[in-house]
This record gives structure tokens, C-alpha cells and sequence, in this order.
């Protein structure tokens, strides 16, 4: 039988897609971000039956009762889920059941248990969320096939992952990838993670008024005074191309990737960013054996993370595959 216009309508409204079956097995990931919730139920092949994104207040934990909200929904809607995984800033738990550290927003992350919190049958793995955006991209996205690769995401900040021999590096305490606080100026301020002039204060959005000394609100606004050919916008905007490029360079030789992957709101910047950073990175990039790691482009967009948890659920492996 033919979907009512109310059906389609609703659909169309809340994101979902028409499922093959209720019984369909799925796997749910889970991304919360700093102001919004992004989900997505998926196949073991990363078919997409639903996907969702949720805006909260940083008040009270509504994320979290958000999050349990759409889970139960979800469950009525398809069935219990064969996983759940679930991303968010801070640094992950050893035993990967919870956040363990994240200071100064989203109170009440820190040490909350999602598979106790959400009544799961099964463990829910809880990932830091540029460490499941980077899984993401491998899974089902730009890096797909791949086994040694960084991610960049350039919006407010700078984050970032890498994975190695197919291993997604996390560290002795979860520390690792952390690719935007690297130091680009040792005589430049702290940032919030200490680092001195890190990559962060010359590519982050949160930094933009400092390095241009008030001109600019926004990276967006050098970006289109840059593009319409204003001679200090151009300046500033090399400056921070050139000290991502550097940095690339760098890290290149530390964790010798196939390909970086660039995204966030920041690549939206579409060639005035790619065309002047693969010059620089090239550049600075040790070619050894005429060997040059690919600049290429984030595939899922806001939905990285939420793919990564999804992956990190149903137990996929870059360094088997």
C-alpha cells in the first residue's frame, strides 16, 4: 500500500527513512556534539534506514535525556538494536563506557555509563567524537579502503585523528590525534589544551578575531573578503593555509598516511582552502620515493561521527578489512 501524503510528510519532517522491514537488523550511532545530537541507524553494510538531528541546550543534561528519548523511539519503531555506539568530546574512558574527561561544558558527561543510562542488552563503546568521525570516513566515506590516514576538522577549533595500520590511535589516556594542537609558533599564546601557537589559533574559528585584530567576525567572512581579491584578507587567510599546510608536513613524517582528510565547516571553503594548502603541503611534505600523501575531502559531513559510533557498534575493524 501506497505512503499517505501524512506519511511522506512526517518522513520528510523527522529525517527517517522508509525501512525495508521492523525486523531489519540495525545498529544505531550515536554522535552528541556541542549543540546538537546527530544519530543514524544503519545496516551491517551502512545502508541508512534513519538518521536524525536533535538541538539541545547545554542545560541540565537535555542531551542526555534526548538521547534516551530517541533510542526508546527508535526501539518501538524497528526493534531493539543489534548495537548502540556513541561519540562526544573529551577524552574516552579505558574501558571505552563513558567520557572521562571533559571540563567546562556538558555537565554531567564526565563518568556516565550510556549502556547503563540507555538499558542496553549489549556494551555501548563510547568514542571521542573526532576519533569516530576519522572511523567514519573509513567506513563509509572518503577514506574508505584505507589503513593509514589523519583526519582534520576545521571549524571552531581544529580537531583531528589518525589511524595506523588500520589501528585508530587513542593513546595512553586517550590523548592521541589530538592533530590541532600542534605548536606552529612556540612564542605564540597558550591554548586551552596549553599548547603554545598551535595550529588552532591560526585555523580555528574561536581565534578569528585575535588574528585579524577585529577585522573579521568569522572564518567565513576572511574567507569571502579573500575571494572577492581584499589584499589583507588574502594575507591572513595564506598565513593560516600555509601553517595547516606546515603542520600536515610535519605530521606526515610522525604518522606516514596514505591520505588527509580535511573537513568541517572551514572546507567549505571549497578550492580557495584545497588549491593553496596542496601547494604548501607539497611544499613541506618529505616525498621520500616520489611518495605524496592525498589531500582529499570529507564524504559524510555531519554525520561522521555518527557513522563512527555505528562502526565502532558493530565491531568493524579497519586493520582486518
Amino acid at each position: 500500500m501506497r505512503a499517505t501524503q501524512n506519511q511522506r510528510l512526517l518522513r520528510a519532517v523527522t529525517g527517517q527513512r522508509k525501512t525495508k522491514s521492523s525486523k531489519t537488523k540495525y545498529w544505531i550511532g550515536l554522535d552528541l556534539g556541542g549543540t546538537s545530537i546527530k544519530a543514524v541507524g544503519v545496516t551491517v553494510d551502512g545502508e541508512l534506514l534513519r538518521q536524525r538531528s536533535l538541538p539541545f541546550e547545554d542545560h541540565d543534561m537535555e542531551w542526555a535525556r534526548k538521547i534516551r528519548t530517541l533510542v526508546r523511539g527508535w526501539r518501538r519503531a524497528l526493534g531493539e538494536p543489534a548495537g548502540i555506539g556513541l561519540s562526544a568530546p573529551g577524552l574516552a574512558a579505558s574501558n571505552a563506557r563513558s567520557i572521562a574527561v571533559m571540563p567546562g561544558r556538558l555537565l554531567g558527561l564526565e563518568r556516565l555509563d550510556w549502556t547503563d543510562y540507555l538499558s542496553s542488552p549489549t556494551p555501548i563503546p563510547v568514542l571521542n567524537d573526532a576519533h569516530a568521525a576519522l572511523l567514519g570516513e573509513v567506513w563509509r566515506g572518503a577514506a574508505r579502503g584505507l589503513r593509514n590516514v589523519m583526519l582534520f576538522t576545521l571549524g571552531t577549533g581544529v580537531g583531528g585523528a589518525a589511524m595506523v595500520d588500520g589501528h585508530l590511535l587513542r593513546g595512553a589516556i586517550g590523548r592521541a590525534g589530538h592533530l590541532g594542537h600542534v605548536t606552529v609558533d612556540w612564542n605564540g599564546p597558550r591554548d586551552d589544551f596549553n599548547t603554545a601557537g598551535s595550529l588552532e589559533h591560526f585555523m580555528g574559528n574561536k581565534f578569528i578575531r585575535a588574528r585579524t585584530r577585529g577585522r573579521f567576525a568569522t572564518t567565513h567572512a576572511l574567507v569571502e573578503a579573500a575571494g572577492r581579491g581584499d589584499a589583507t584578507a588574502r594575507r591572513i587567510w595564506d598565513r593560516s593555509v600555509r601553517a595547516l599546510g606546515c603542520s600536515i608536513g610535519s605530521l606526515i613524517n610522525v604518522l606516514d598516511p596514505d591520505a588527509v582528510i580535511i573537513g568541517g565547516g572551514i572546507a567549505r571553503a571549497g578550492e580557495l582552502l584545497f588549491e593553496p594548502l596542496e601547494r604548501y603541503v607539497r611544499h613541506y611534505e618529505w616525498q621520500a620515493g616520489g611518495h605524496q600523501a592525498r589531500i582529499i575531502r570529507a564524504e559524510l559531513g555531519d554525520l561522521a561521527g555518527a557513522y563512527g559510533s555505528a562502526a565502532k557498534a558493530l565491531g568493524f575493524d579497519a586493520a582486518r578489512e
